[in-house]
């Protein structure tokens, strides 16, 4: 039959191997949840249950050296999937924009949401206990479906692994599932630009 397949989205799912520096960033986030008093006032006061640096720590790679390598990982993999993507990008490379933290407490999650002003957002598991939950993906284009009948494949679930690297373009509608288990999930994640 002649159909043809027309603006795939792209979902990149790989690992960070480097068990030494995943034992650095779950060491480093967990001092980081102690320690920053900014980012646990402002988690506190939006209902994140758990912390995140999201808006009180700007310069992790430059305080951490684990996250410093991290991002030399990360600027390879993105690479890779900008490269897939098939992405203009007139001879440059995307470069990271933002880098933050997140601890995810039992029961915490975090809604619907998309990454604006940004190319390439993505997550690296640093903690993921048993039952602390997916990442749910939304297809694009459910808000303009209108009429159209139910599809069983409306939403992906990435279920992911202690050093699992996903990377979407940032305009990708994705939510934290609850974490059902009983142990913080941690994670890293970022935005990329050009």
């Amino acid at each position: 039959m002649p159909i043809r397949t027309l603006f795939p989205t792209q979902f990149y799912q790989n690992r960070i191997s480097d068990a030494a520096l995943i034992a650095e960033l779950e060491a480093s986030v967990r001092m980081l949840a102690q320690e920053d008093r900014a980012g646990i006032g402002w988690s506190r006061e939006h209902g994140y249950r758990g912390y995140t640096s999201y808006a009180s720590l700007n310069d992790l790679p430059l305080r951490d050296p684990a996250f410093g390598d991290l991002v030399r990982h990360l600027n390879r993999h993105v690479a890779a999937f900008a490269k897939a993507c098939a992405f203009d990008l007139g001879g440059r490379r995307l470069k990271l924009d933002s880098l933050w933290v997140n601890v995810l407490q039992p029961g915490g999650t975090h809604s619907g949401h998309i990454h604006p002003h940004s190319v390439v957002s993505g997550t690296v598991y640093v903690a993921v206990p048993p039952g602390s939950g997916a990442l749910k993906l939304e297809d694009p284009r459910l808000p303009m479906m209108m009429a159209a009948p139910a599809r069983p494949d409306s939403f992906v679930y990435a279920e992911p692994e202690v050093g699992s690297v996903f990377l979407w373009e940032s305009w990708l509608r994705h939510e934290v599932m609850p974490n059902a288990g009983t142990q913080d999930r941690i994670s890293v994640s970022f935005n990329y630009r050009i």
